[in-house]
């Protein structure tokens, strides 16, 4: 029997922004199957209802991926694919496998011998780095920064000296309630010439990506206070 395909299916970033944010073959393709493996079941549901799901919810197969539920045995979740159908992955936003889970599934995928198909949507991520400014050729992603203060702050203080070292874009993100300490650690340990960018509620209306030097930032510091948020580091002389 011949094996389905495994689809990753992006999620929007912000509410109401389905029409800017997803293609229209990802549209097609959610009308093309039943199945899906998800990490938020209601965040899924919501994306899908929006993005133009002709299919009842209630014929829909829903595999539970989040943090709690995963189970390390794979099989359950793939047994469809195996059968021959077309299943659909997604995360709660974003990009499965960037930034969020869906590693470990699309991994199996391919020691089963399953195609994988990326669809195109938004990831925070590479739509901060691209309206940034910073080097788009050498970057690198680090997720999130140690909690422990004295860890985050040797870490920080890492990623200037790599940027300075190599000319390389330096990107992380936090726990939302978080940023307000997290960007004051950034304001006091770096060099008042390197530039940070903030990128926050990318494709919201509310939607914020400015790029200063860390002097610039501390004239004006702005409350981040629960915002999805994207922060850049870059420190190159050249430039």
């Amino acid at each position: 029997m011949e094996k389905g395909t495994l689809y990753l299916i992006p999620v929007i970033l912000a509410d109401g922004t389905e029409g800017k944010s997803l293609s229209s073959f990802l549209h097609q393709t959610i009308n093309s199957i039943n199945e899906y493996i998800v990490e938020n079941e209601k965040t899924a549901r919501k994306c899908l209802r929006n993005a133009g799901l002709i299919t009842p919810q209630s014929n829909l197969i829903i595999h539970d991926y989040s943090k709690h539920n995963r189970n390390p045995n794979l099989t359950a979740y793939l047994k469809g694919i195996e059968a021959g159908n077309n299943v659909g992955f997604m995360s709660e936003a974003g990009c499965p496998g960037i930034a969020d889970p869906g590693a470990d599934i699309v991994a199996e995928a391919h020691r089963r011998n399953i195609k994988v198909v990326p669809l195109v949507g938004p990831s925070s991520i590479f739509l901060a780095l691209m309206a940034s400014g910073f080097n788009g050729q050498s970057f690198a992603f680090y997720g999130y920064l140690p909690i422990d203060k004295a860890d985050r702050d040797k870490k920080i203080k890492e990623l200037e000296l790599q940027s300075e070292k190599i000319g390389q874009t330096q990107i992380f993100i936090e726990t939302p309630f978080r940023n307000n300490m997290f960007l004051d650690s950034l304001l006091k340990l770096c060099k008042p010439d390197t530039r940070l960018c903030i990128a926050t509620n990318l494709t919201a209306d509310t939607e914020m990506v400015k790029s200063k030097s860390i002097t610039d930032w501390r004239k004006n510091i702005p409350d981040l206070h629960k915002k999805p948020t994207v922060f850049l580091l870059y420190r190159n002389k050249i430039r």
